[in-house]
């Protein structure tokens, strides 16, 4: 089976394994794991923040973060495409009393400024409205095709949201894929947040694991949620080991799953019927088939030995990672040439007007702010122009 639903999927390397293995041990609720305290140094100067605090998930980060930022009662603004709002259970309203508004993500996975603006009350003195206790941003945007927020973006949210007194919460649980498809540090892409979570069971390869970085107070008041949730670790070092060698292995060979995306994405481009849905600028590709239910295309790849997964608004989402190679890639194409036209009922031919061949997979440059929140502002990742917002209409 060629594996592209998800780059959690990956398996840890033997240095992970090894190191795991021989890693010096403490209990880590009493803050006497070596290692986990060396991988929070880590990982909190990598990120250019003061501290850093390793959680069992990327779920539990970000509930951590909104519940020490907004207090019961007050809204979390999030984007009505991101991983909080939708794959994490409501944890915050459930455990915490805070409410989430979503704000439109536009096709680039930005939050669209007037919506945004629309989700502070005019009068914050009214008590009619939940007050805004946190915002959240997503980089990158896995729902938007795993597309990358740019700095000038970020730094431009971060503003906004401290001239009204709200933290900014960066969902970053691809936050190194971004780094590396713009060119920068992650200390770069984390800087304007108050408060950020990386995986280091995605593209990274660690096992387990996700730590979220901020203030030391911040974290401070985070470790107490994490232990109110039950994420308290006593030999977490075990886990820190691999969350190591994830950072100081792993981070630059994303280039090579972005590049693989890329490839992917691009021979699904040449296939009657199909029509890749967003720019690939990192390591998913999103896309759909005419006339097709995306279910049964996902049933009839599996059986033909690609797995991938169905994503809302009748796309199909492909994952690239470590444990694919250009082989893979190749043999996947060559698989889902085969399967597409037995779903559709269409026979192979080499054009088709449902084909976007504008929908261009491979990265041409950014572009930053161009406006201000008053409606004009505009922000784009790479793109040729002619993106689509998936299922505007929903």
């Amino acid at each position: 089976m060629i594996e592209l639903r998800s780059d959690t999927f990956t398996q840890p390397t033997a240095g992970m394994r090894a190191a795991m293995a021989s890693a010096p041990l403490g209990d880590d609720v009493y803050g006497e794991d070596p290692t986990v305290d060396r991988l929070e140094r880590l990982a909190a100067d990598r990120l250019g923040k003061e501290a850093a605090c390793l959680m069992p998930s990327g779920t539990m980060a970000n509930l951590a973060a909104l519940l020490s930022h907004a207090r019961r009662g007050e809204k979390a603004i999030v984007g009505a495409e991101s991983d909080i709002h939708l794959y994490e259970a409501a944890g915050a309203t459930v455990c915490g009393g805070v409410a989430y508004e979503p704000v439109r993500n536009r096709p680039d996975g930005t939050l669209d400024p007037v919506d945004l603006a629309s989700a502070f009350p005019e009068d914050p003195t009214d008590p009619q409205f939940a007050l805004p206790g946190v915002l959240c941003l997503e980089n990158t945007q896995n729902r938007c095709g795993g597309v990358v927020l740019t700095p000038d973006y970020q730094a431009w949210v971060s503003r906004f949201a401290r001239e009204r007194g709200v933290p900014v919460h960066l969902d970053g649980a691809r936050l190194f894929n971004a780094a590396v498809a713009l060119g920068i540090g992650a200390d770069e892409v984390a800087r304007d947040a108050d408060s950020v979570q990386f995986c280091l069971s995605k593209g990274l390869r660690a096992p387990i694991g996700s730590v979220l970085a901020g203030s030391g107070a911040f974290v401070a008041s985070a470790r107490r949620v994490r232990k109110m949730l039950g994420g308290g670790m006593r030999q977490a070092g075990v886990v820190a080991a691999a969350g190591i060698v994830a950072l100081d292995e792993m981070v630059d060979r994303l280039a090579d799953d972005h590049a693989l995306a890329g490839r992917l994405a691009a021979g699904l481009a040449g296939m009657p019927g199909v029509r890749v849905t967003s720019p690939v600028v990192t390591n998913i590709v999103l896309f759909t088939v005419a006339d097709a239910d995306p279910a049964a295309v996902v049933a009839a790849a599996g059986r033909a030995g690609v797995a991938l997964t169905t994503f809302g608004h009748g796309r199909i989402r492909a994952v690239t990672h470590a444990d694919v190679t250009a082989g893979d890639i190749d043999r996947a194409l060559e698989l889902l040439s085969a399967v597409v036209p037995t779903v559709t009922g269409r026979g192979p031919g080499p054009t088709d007007p449902t084909t976007d061949p504008a929908a261009d997979p491979t990265p041409s440059g950014t572009t930053g702010p161009a406006g201000d929140p008053a409606g004009t502002l505009s922000f784009a990742t790479t793109t040729d122009g002619r993106q689509h917002h998936p299922e505007a209409a929903q």
